[in-house]
């Protein structure tokens, strides 16, 4: 009888599915012994201990295919500074065996030092995995938990509905079969790619497929959420004003598209990438995860691989028109995006918030105030898959709005509705504080809610002068309104009533509860109103 083939196995052939292949199960029938290497079995141990998914499927495979083939433990006591590929290669060459591999370059490198190497690649079609089963034409994001029921979200932003998939709990070990499938695509497939690997959760993108998994104890139970655009639009079927198309086109460099989640930002971010690359713009992507639809001549880079330095490096050496960051987080992608639109590269930011005004203070207090109508000149807000409101900004010197003395005038932000021209808000700096003041009805309401300002009245503010010593708040009306009974409002909360003085000045000590409340809605940047009390 001839002595059975030896075949050592490599690490990418593990996380790759390719253990389950024809191919393999062939050499296995024939008698094949199976050499695994100690590195790898410490390898997937140690990913396994980290939480890492790759850890736990890759035993399990070695486990199921241990009891299909002859698995042999070739234990090795050599450092770990020694690479995977290293120590197979010593292996093949020791025993006279044939690496097996799912990996090209450790193929040909096989090759290269005469040892016999198998390319074993599993064929997968990505429409054929359990995940997809789930999607329907109109589904937007499909929900998977362990012991809950699946669901998915079906319509379009802003006008969607829940549909329960099926009415049994889907077991721990669905969603295992579920993952193992999705990382092995993930890992061998062109079009797919891990995003973010950390032990409790992963971030992948197959495709047009965003995929969240997340484990215990980052989360109570195994859970996926994958989400997908539902539609792709351009730019001309948001029916925008033809105002706004000419800023986009001519003047617009520093534009923030803000919304609250699957408001359609990113939506509208694709529609103006691919409009910036018809106008023969060079178009670059910052994203994490990389999950917008674009064309090829589109690069896009990935924050989660890279550092905010590099990705600073790699744009400013490649002179970008555009770079459509989404989306900007945290203090270190606003230094990014800040830096970037500084050095002279139209940026295009996708930024949470509510509310377009709460999209430029996220930037106030990390950035210089005088610098910011430098840096965003232009804020678009989404709802519901359309442009709800365009806001521009301008910097002047002015008296800012509720003070009345010349001595006042500092340099002001002003923040206006770009398709009318009217002034909503002012940012202006008073000793060490920043405020933001709403200085029209519509803002009002936007920034206080428009319930609570139908209470207050509609008549007239008065026009004061407010002097801050050490002890006391000290507001002057003039003395046309001495001796006259005033009510106060910090926003929409009723803050003090009073009679002023004989030259119309009302003293609140700071030790007051209307003191506290007025020094509380100073730092909070609220807007004070006085009225005459009837």
């Amino acid at each position: 009888m001839s002595n059975p083939k030896k075949y050592i196995v490599d690490m990418s052939l593990i996380t790759s599915g390719g253990l389950e292949t024809e191919t393999v199960r062939k050499l296995a029938e024939d008698g094949g012994i199976f050499y695994v290497h100690s590195l790898i079995l410490r390898k997937l141990k140690k990913m396994a201990d980290e939480g890492l998914d790759e850890g736990y499927i890759g035993i399990a495979l070695l486990e199921e295919f241990g009891k299909k083939a002859k698995l042999e433990f070739e234990f090795s006591d050599i450092s770990d500074r020694v690479s995977i590929t290293e120590a197979i290669l010593e292996l093949a060459m020791r025993l006279g065996g044939t690496v097996l591999t799912g990996d090209e370059y450790t193929h040909k490198l096989c090759k290269s030092f005469r040892v016999d190497s198998i390319l074993v690649k599993k064929k997968v079609d990505i429409h054929s995995l359990k995940l997809y089963r789930f999607f329907d034409e109109e589904t937007l994001s499909v929900h998977l938990k362990e012991n809950c029921k699946p669901f998915r979200k079906k319509g379009v932003p802003g006008k969607w509905m829940f549909e329960e998939i099926q009415d049994r709990p889907m077991t721990a070990n669905e969603l295992r079969e579920i993952v193992r499938e999705i990382i092995e695509v993930a890992r061998t497939h062109p079009e797919g790619f891990m995003e973010i690997e950390r032990p409790g959760s992963m971030i992948i993108q197959l495709r047009d497929l965003r995929i969240i998994i997340t484990r215990p104890p980052f989360s109570d139970g195994l859970e996926i959420t994958a989400v997908r655009p539902i539609r792709k639009l351009s730019l001309e079927e948001y029916n925008l004003p033809a105002k706004l198309i000419r800023r986009l086109e001519l003047k617009a460099e520093g534009i923030l598209i803000s919304g609250s989640p699957g408001a359609g930002k990113t939506t509208f971010a694709q529609a103006l990438a691919e409009f910036y690359r018809t106008q023969g713009k060079i178009i670059k992507t910052i994203e994490a995860p990389r999950d917008m639809q674009l064309s090829e001549e589109i690069t896009q880079y990935s924050k989660s691989y890279g550092t905010p330095e590099e990705l600073h490096d790699i744009l400013l050496l490649s002179r970008p028109d555009y770079c459509i960051f989404d989306e900007i987080r945290n203090l270190e992608d606003i230094k990014l995006f800040a830096d970037l639109r500084l050095a002279g590269i139209g940026m295009v930011g996708v930024i949470h918030s509510t509310t377009a005004i709460d999209a430029i203070q996220r930037f106030i207090g990390k950035i210089e105030l005088g610098m910011i109508p430098s840096i965003i000149d232009t804020v678009i807000h989404m709802k519901n898959g359309r442009v709800e409101k365009v806001l521009a900004l301008r910097t002047t010197v002015k008296v800012p709005h509720g003070l009345t003395s010349e001595d006042l005038a500092r340099p002001v932000v002003v923040i206006y509705d770009f398709l009318s021209g009217k002034p909503f808000y002012e940012i202006y700096t008073f000793g060490e504080r920043t405020f933001v003041v709403p200085i029209s009805k519509e803002a009002s309401r936007e920034m206080y809610g428009a319930e609570l300002l139908e209470e207050l009245p509609s008549r007239e503010s008065l026009v004061f002068t407010l002097k801050d010593n050490r002890r006391a708040f000290i507001f002057d009306f003039g003395r046309g309104y001495g001796s006259r009974r005033v009510v106060g409002y910090a926003g929409s909360t009723l803050i003090t009533r009073g009679i002023t003085s004989r030259s119309g000045k009302l003293r609140i000590s700071k030790r007051s509860r209307a003191g506290r409340l007025i020094e509380a809605a100073l730092e909070r940047g609220e807007e004070l109103r006085f009225y005459l009390e009837e």
